[in-house]
């Protein structure tokens, strides 16, 4: 196999296994902060065993970013057991939106006029979440306050975005990895006295917590480190879009669960304007940051 095609490979196998995280929640049967806490604690030791760089650049600098990654894995696991995996996903992936709202402030990076566009289509399609009241699900409990959290999940992930770039304009090698072990661990400690107590999880709830710790976040940053390398910037985001566009999927074939039409329309509008504005911008020189 081509050094070529390894490279996109492992960026394909990344957006597949970080696309399963909805269907792998919602197949537990632990509490929220149970199941935030242990999953993070795998997820985080693996990815300091597995990516020895991981282990370096821990700096004041990183941790306050990490802090904003550490959120962002705490709200998207909640909203995933109160609404739909499609809207929790979704209203994450409207990161790029809160992105740059934050720029100018946090970056000093002005809006451009090609990005008013993209971003009242990403606004139009956020709206659609909250246009109608969803019903209640065995599987999302309370669509409303999901819908807010995962929403709240975007701009934590858009503040993370932001710290990452930040980071990377210093002299310093403060690399991302460090943020996702720091982050993963900071969660084990924020959210360990809310999932006590804990009796012994049982098989199939211990199997759902080493897998997505092991495989669906500590093997899939494993390959997109590898691969994020040698793939073109726009090439890279197309493929990882795999992943909110699977993770319905996932969850509709193990767990039963479908989402609600407004959900995928919003859903398609996000996912839409995310790629076309990739696309426009994918001949710019890289300023700073990018």
């Amino acid at each position: 196999m081509s050094r070529h095609l390894r490279h996109r490979l492992l960026l394909v196998v990344a957006a597949v296994l970080f696309s399963t995280g909805g269907a792998a929640i919602k197949a537990t049967t632990l509490t929220g902060w149970q199941l935030v806490a242990l999953r993070s604690l795998v997820a985080g030791l693996t990815i300091l065993l597995l990516l020895p760089e991981s282990r370096r650049s821990w700096r004041w600098r990183t941790f306050g970013v990490s802090l904003a990654y550490a959120a962002t894995l705490i709200l998207f696991v909640l909203a995933n057991r109160l609404t739909t995996a499609a809207n929790a996903i979704f209203l994450q992936s409207a990161a790029p939106l809160y992105l740059l709202l934050f720029s100018p402030w946090l970056l000093k990076e002005p809006i451009r006029r090609s990005d008013l566009l993209f971003m009242a289509a990403m606004a139009g399609g956020l709206s659609l979440f909250f246009a109608r009241r969803e019903a209640a699900l065995a599987t999302a409990s309370d669509p409303r306050l999901g819908n807010l959290l995962a929403a709240a999940s975007g701009i934590t992930y858009a503040l993370t975005l932001a710290g990452l770039r930040w980071l990377a304009r210093g002299k310093e090698d403060l690399g991302g990895l460090a943020t996702v072990a720091i982050g993963n661990l900071m969660v084990f400690v924020a959210a360990l006295p809310m999932a006590l107590p804990m009796a012994a999880p049982g098989a199939l709830n211990l199997a759902a917590i080493l897998y997505m710790g092991i495989f669906q976040l500590g093997l899939s940053y494993a390959c997109v480190t590898r691969a994020l390398r040698h793939v073109p910037a726009f090439e890279a985001n197309t493929v990882l879009l795999l992943e909110p566009a699977l993770n319905p999927v996932w969850v509709w074939l193990l767990n039963g669960e479908r989402p609600s039409t407004w959900g995928l329309v919003g859903g398609m509008v996000i996912l839409g304007a995310a790629f076309l504005r990739a696309w426009w911008h994918r001949t710019e020189p890289a300023g700073p940051g990018r």
